[in-house]
Formats: structure tokens, sequence, C-alpha cells
């Protein structure tokens, strides 16, 4: 999947991306994570293989469209930071893990293929940010009865640095390799899950007062029988 990042100095990075993994259970307290689990059990979700798990997903389903379309109204965004390699350099984008929330009591991976993965189209050196990642903040907004409403936020400072998930899914390697975006993890959603068609995310950098930002609109389609 060809996809064309702009940098703050305005030039561009042009990513041929081949390979696409959605990093789940990246948050870095174990305890929070074996309590969602539990939770998520009690609804029907079968329980992790292994945390950190690393989720493969077709890379044709990205998409910098501010306009893509799912199957249904069960599912929903959720704000991830991007890295991935091109040129032999990791950069860091932001992405939505949309996701097909009544498939995923049936299959989480299954759950993660259905939907498209929007990304932004902005992207920033992850080498310029890595000394002070965990002050990064990762939000989203949804459009919900007609008003704009904080959906997520927190910093990166709960979840898996990259170095320490690509490290895991590379097997020792500290560079993704070329092609590969990984997303990885995300926040809390305040109020629970549930969906909207109008999803907003956000890195915000406080250092340098700035952000990578992206919208998109999900369209539902009829599921016909």
């Amino acid at each position: 999947m060809k996809l064309t990042f702009t940098l703050p100095d305005h030039t561009t990075v042009d990513a041929d991306l081949t390979r696409l993994v959605i990093a789940g259970w990246a948050g870095r307290d174990l305890a929070a994570i074996e309590h969602h689990i539990e939770e998520l059990e009690a609804l029907g979700i079968s329980r992790p293989s292994a945390v950190p798990l690393f989720y493969r997903v077709s890379a044709n389903q990205l998409s910098q469209s501010t306009q893509v379309q799912v199957l249904g109204e069960a599912s929903s965004g959720e704000v991830e930071t991007f890295v991935f390699n091109a040129g032999g350099e990791l950069y860091v984008s932001i992405a939505s893990d949309h996701t097909d929330r009544k498939l995923e009591a049936h299959s989480v991976a299954f759950s993660k293929q259905a939907c498209v993965k929007p990304v932004g189209t902005t992207a920033w050196k992850l080498a310029d940010v890595a000394e002070y990642w965990d002050e990064l903040v990762i939000r989203s907004w949804i459009e919900e009865d007609g008003a704009t409403k904080l959906y997520q936020e927190g910093t990166l400072a709960s979840l898996r640095t990259p170095a320490d998930l690509i490290a895991r899914f590379t097997e020792g390697s500290t560079l993704l390799p070329e092609g590969c975006g990984m997303t990885c993890g995300t926040v809390g959603a305040i109020g629970g899950i549930r969906p909207a068609a109008a999803f907003t995310m956000e890195l915000y950098d406080p250092r340098r007062q700035r952000a990578l930002r992206h919208s998109y609109v999900a369209e539902s389609l009829a599921e016909v029988a």
C-alpha cells in the first residue's frame, strides 16, 4: 500500500507498506491488562494467546482517505500511534484500529481484518521524539448526539514503547522490516467503547507544541443476509 506523509519541514516521505501489524495488549500495567482480559472473557471474548500479541492485517486495509466504508453499525475507531519503516528510517504517525465489535466476540483477529484502518497524512521521525516518548499524548473525539465529545486521552507512558514492541515482534531487532507498519496500542474509551460515524484522532507533542491529527467519517453499509 503506497502512502505519502508530510513532515514538519513540509517535505514528504513515501512509504510502500506491504506488512501491517496491530500490537494488541500493549499496556505496561500487566495487572490492568489481566483485569481487562477477565472483563472481556465475561462477554465471551477469548483470552489472548500472548501479551502483547501481534495481529496481522492486510496492508491494503490502510487508508488515508477522510471517507471510509464499513459493514453494519457495530464498528468503532481507536487512536494508536503508527510506526513504519520507509527507506531504513522509522517514522511515527497516527492510525485508527477501526474494529468490528460484533465480530470481535467471535474472533479478534477477524474483527480487525474486517475494517479499514485509517491513517494520518503527517508524520515525524521517530528519533526526534523517542527521548521523551512517554510525554506524548494520544486523543480522539467522536461526534455524538450532535456534539463533539472527547473519547480517548492519555499519555504514552501507559503503553509499551515502539522499541519494546518492535524487539518483541522481530525477536531482537530494533528496526521494523522495510515496508512494515505497526500500530502500538491505545488507551481506554471515556464512557465505554461505542460506535460513531465521525472520528478525529491526534498525537500531541507538548514539548514542541505540535500535533499530528486526522479525521474521517465511516459510512455504514447495510448488512444483507
